[in-house]
């Protein structure tokens, strides 16, 4: 199947309302009827092909060039295909995602994967806060798929999550885990405060030293074995994550306490050289 390719030729003035922009919506559909389909600029309702160039069609291929950071709700509730984007993208990116890939080659918004229940997603820039998250008054955030964001990351990654993982390259901001019911988060560089606030269930991983808040108690240093099968299932996305006993083991901290929550905060204590 040939690919599909659009290109920005007008920059959005107020938020684009775009959540046409996904496999599902273009696999059987032919370059003309792909340019009719409706987006949202403000309150006015357009033609896709009044922002973008389409060349290709009946394609689950999707690439896509421009800074789309007014652009949102690409990929949303998508269950196959591919969508590459090279630029930054705006909010909502993958929501509700169901299958499928979606990489970026530059910076995401707010609500990265919110509610996602399988997929990949993979960032190569930096994200923005609640990323896998469940949105306002909903009380499950992502149960399933990996999000996997490069660079650093805004609020409440990973709010009322479930399952799935989110793995972070760069530094996460305060309320990392804010009321997490289960998954995995694993910080590659830390995070700020009020990690695992209001923690019930779930692990979080970080390779760099965090503040612990209060209501968590250190339990033991080891390594789950379950990090094997993490490691090897993340080296295949490029993630290095230890677990060899020779390197060093995990501190296990339990919480959060204030719930009370039988979560669960790893963090890596590497032997000295």
């Amino acid at each position: 199947m040939n690919k599909l390719t659009l290109r920005l030729k007008e920059q959005p003035t107020v938020p684009l309302e775009a959540e046409v922009l996904s496999p599902d919506t273009f696999a059987e559909l032919s370059n003309e009827e792909i340019r009719s389909k409706t987006v949202y600029h403000g309150k006015r309702q357009c033609r896709l092909d009044d922002f973008f160039d389409v060349d290709g069609e009946r394609s689950d291929d999707v690439e896509i060039h421009g800074d789309l950071h007014r652009v949102r709700w690409i990929g949303r509730e998508m269950s196959r295909g591919r969508i590459t984007v090279h630029g930054s993208v705006g909010m909502h990116l993958g929501a509700y995602m169901k299958g499928g890939e979606i990489e970026v080659h530059g910076n995401a918004s707010d609500w990265i994967g919110a509610e996602m229940r399988n997929g990949l997603i993979r960032v190569h820039g930096n994200g923005g806060g609640q990323i896998g998250a469940g949105y306002r008054g909903s009380l499950k955030g992502m149960r399933g798929g990996t999000i996997i964001v490069d660079g650093s990351a805004g609020l409440e990654v990973g709010m009322r999550m479930r399952r799935g993982m989110i793995v972070l390259g760069g530094p996460a901001k305060d309320f990392t885990g804010l009321q997490m019911k289960g998954g995995t988060i694993v910080l590659l560089a830390g995070a700020e405060i009020r990690t695992g606030a209001w923690m019930m269930r779930g692990t979080i991983i970080s390779l760099k030293p965090i503040q612990m808040m209060p209501t968590f108690s250190y339990a033991c240093r080891y390594t789950p074995d379950v990090l094997r099968v993490y490691s090897r299932r993340l080296k295949e996305l490029g993630v290095s994550l230890p677990y060899a006993p020779q390197d060093g083991a995990y501190k296990l901290y339990s919480g959060d306490a204030s719930v009370p929550g039988k979560g669960e905060i790893l963090v890596w204590d590497a032997l000295s050289a």
